[in-house]
């Protein structure tokens, strides 16, 4: 058995890619995508007449519908490759509207329905953790669009996500390593940081056991990784989301898995159950100089990322 097979005894994997031709050989359940993803994809040879046909077919369009017919279009393309469900990112620059995220997810929604995809067990919205994001994803997951919320970086965006009634959350393994390790400079011990005792493997250990102790029903998937290791410590996390360079790794690695994460543990633990209305949660990420940093850092790339794809759209159409 390789660590992949392993890995999906404890854990559903994901696969974290917007190239859909790379997915079958690793077969995972879900898919994750987002601007940077999509991104990295259209530029490829093989993608380049999706970008068209889509750019062709809504000649006329505002940019920003264009944009969800593209993301759309291959989340399409994803479901004929995964049994689950695909993530689909609305854009970041409404990261702080929750008026307008709620109106850009119903338009993404409808476009799957439009193309026969049941959204309800299909499809899972994308947006940021900020106050603003998980509100509109709580009045989403109200009216049956379930959301994952990204760019999570905190114990208090997941206890805020947890309330809202959110289907799941993507808190950031490597990007709270990446943090940490910069902090750190040259006292930095690889050795002693790795597995268990990495900040972004705890910091999802945390949110899982805190869900788990209070039987709070969103789903916990891990993201952003840097390496094999990190995965492999949270063995037992509800999903994983996995770049395919790190998926072909555990695939060639032979060898078991043990499980590390586990709920019934989580429920015997003595842990306090915490509520934030919006002034204590900006208070608390606030607090956090490394979520209120990476949060940020995120949303920015995210939107240079969108711009950029947006400008590939435009000079097609020329």
């Amino acid at each position: 058995m390789n660590q992949l097979e392993a890995l999906k005894r404890w854990t559903t994997v994901v696969a974290d890619t917007g190239d859909f031709q790379q997915m079958e050989q690793f077969r995972p359940q879900d898919a994750t995508t987002n601007p940077s993803l999509i991104l990295k994809a259209v530029q490829k040879p093989e993608y380049a007449p999706l970008l068209q046909q889509v750019v062709a077919q809504g000649k006329g369009a505002e940019i920003s519908a264009l944009m969800d017919q593209l993301i759309v279009r291959f989340g399409c393309e994803i479901l004929t490759k995964v049994p689950g469900r695909v993530s689909t990112e609305v854009d970041a620059r409404l990261s702080f509207d929750a008026a307008a995220t709620v109106a850009r997810a119903q338009r993404i929604v409808a476009l799957y329905r439009a193309q026969g995809v049941d959204t309800a067990s299909r499809v899972l919205i994308k947006v940021a953790a900020t106050w603003e994001g998980i509100q509109a994803a709580g009045q989403l997951e109200r009216e049956g669009i379930h959301t994952n919320l990204t760019l999570l970086f905190s114990r208090c965006q997941a206890i805020a996500c947890g309330d809202a009634g959110v289907q799941l959350i993507s808190p950031f393994v490597g990007r709270i390593y990446d943090w940490y390790k910069k902090q750190a400079g040259a006292g930095w011990d690889e050795a002693a940081m790795a597995g268990d005792n990495d900040p972004g493997v705890q910091s999802v250990r945390s949110i899982f056991d805190y869900y788990k102790h209070f039987g709070i029903r969103t789903e916990v998937m891990g993201a952003s990784f840097r390496n094999v290791g990190q995965i492999l410590a949270l063995a037992g996390c509800d999903l994983l989301t996995i770049a395919p360079d790190l998926l072909a790794q555990l695939q060639a690695a032979s060898g078991d898995v043990p499980h590390k994460l586990n709920a019934a543990v989580a429920q015997d633990m003595v842990l306090e159950r915490v509520h934030y209305d919006e002034a204590g949660f900006r208070f608390a990420l606030n607090a956090d100089a490394m979520a209120t940093e990476k949060l940020a850092e995120g949303i920015r790339a995210f939107v240079a990322d969108a711009v950029k794809l947006e400008q590939l759209m435009q000079a097609a159409a020329v």
